[in-house]
């Protein structure tokens, strides 16, 4: 496993109920600022191996990003349960949920 796979990992098993992050920001923090589609593709091939909360994980606008009808439904049933309000039916106010952890020697 690469390095940034194992931070990308540790990153989102830290994210709390009722908090999301955003694929760019999780990338950033695991050190490739580019590498959001690289979470992607670690969120599907790894969440159910590692029991990730794969579902507090959306695009940059808080927008649920699965092209899937059932998963998204998944997904938004998922945030609803932990708290996460949804604006215009779809939308997550990141202002409000986005989770930002507090990176080692920033305390």
């Amino acid at each position: 496993m690469t390095p940034f796979t194992e931070q990308v990992i540790n990153i989102i098993k830290k994210i709390p109920k009722g908090t999301v992050m955003t694929y760019g920001q999780i990338a950033a923090l695991a050190g490739s600022p580019r590498g959001a589609r690289q979470v992607v593709r670690i969120l599907h091939s790894m969440s159910k191996k590692y029991r990730l909360p794969w579902h507090r994980v959306v695009n940059a606008k808080g927008e649920i990003a699965l092209g899937d009808e059932e998963g998204r439904y998944t997904q938004k049933a998922l945030l609803q349960e932990e708290g996460v309000l949804f604006v215009d039916g779809d939308r997550i106010n990141l202002s409000v949920y986005r989770h930002e952890p507090v990176l080692e020697g920033e305390r």
